[in-house]
């Protein structure tokens, strides 16, 4: 399906997802949005017509890295951000709300869960571990994250830094392991019901 049709331009029942996502930041009043692109990246020029305010950033690593260069792409814009990746279903808009205290992840409370980011809280709500494979009785990480001006700064740092080294690497690797005790991360939860991953294509067939 996406051998001549990028991931987040898929239809998944009610047009693309990555125009689901816009909507609902819209709908928050976020209206300042880059959207980094590379694979098929010509196919996403009708959204900066669509929509006036949205960038694009072409990423020119994206087929020799990993997702670090995508964030490096966008790094002038981290400031008092949200993070997304585009192949998500909004179903609650209220998930994207703008007012936050703290950085940290969306996240679903999970009793047991396999290959997925699983993070480990102490009692206010703070990540003190994350697990890459999964587990039990964890929050469950989820491709959505907020980061205060502070945090985004040093973000963008550590970005900077590690890409000229290591262009391997998952961008989330950065807070939830290679430096996390320098972040002081808070989940933010969620329902089951509000917002849906799309992975393979069973979870679209899911969905349809």
């Amino acid at each position: 399906m996406t051998e001549f049709t990028p991931k987040p331009l898929i239809d998944a029942g009610s047009g693309p997802m990555i125009e689901g996502i816009i909507e609902s930041l819209h709908q928050n009043g976020i209206y300042e949005i880059y959207v980094v692109v590379g694979y098929l990246c010509e196919q996403f020029e009708y959204l900066s017509e669509k929509y006036q305010a949205l960038k694009l950033l072409k990423n020119p690593d994206y087929a020799k890295h990993n997702n670090i260069s995508s964030l490096y792409t966008a790094r002038a814009h981290l400031e008092d951000a949200i993070i997304l990746d585009g192949d998500l279903i909004i179903k609650n808009p209220d998930i994207l709300h703008p007012e936050f205290e703290h950085s940290g992840y969306v996240s679903l409370w999970t009793e047991h869960v396999e290959n997925e980011w699983l993070q480990t809280v102490d009692e206010t709500g703070f990540v003190v571990d994350c697990s890459r494979t999964g587990g039990k009785d964890g929050w469950q990480l989820f491709s959505i994250s907020f980061w205060t001006p502070e945090d985004a700064r040093q973000l963008k740092r550590h970005v900077e830094e590690l890409y000229s080294q290591h262009t391997d690497k998952f961008w989330d690797d950065i807070p939830m392991f290679i430096k996390k005790d320098e972040y002081r991360l808070k989940v933010r939860p969620i329902m089951a019901t509000d917002v849906i991953e799309i992975d393979t294509l069973k979870d679209l067939e899911g969905i349809e």
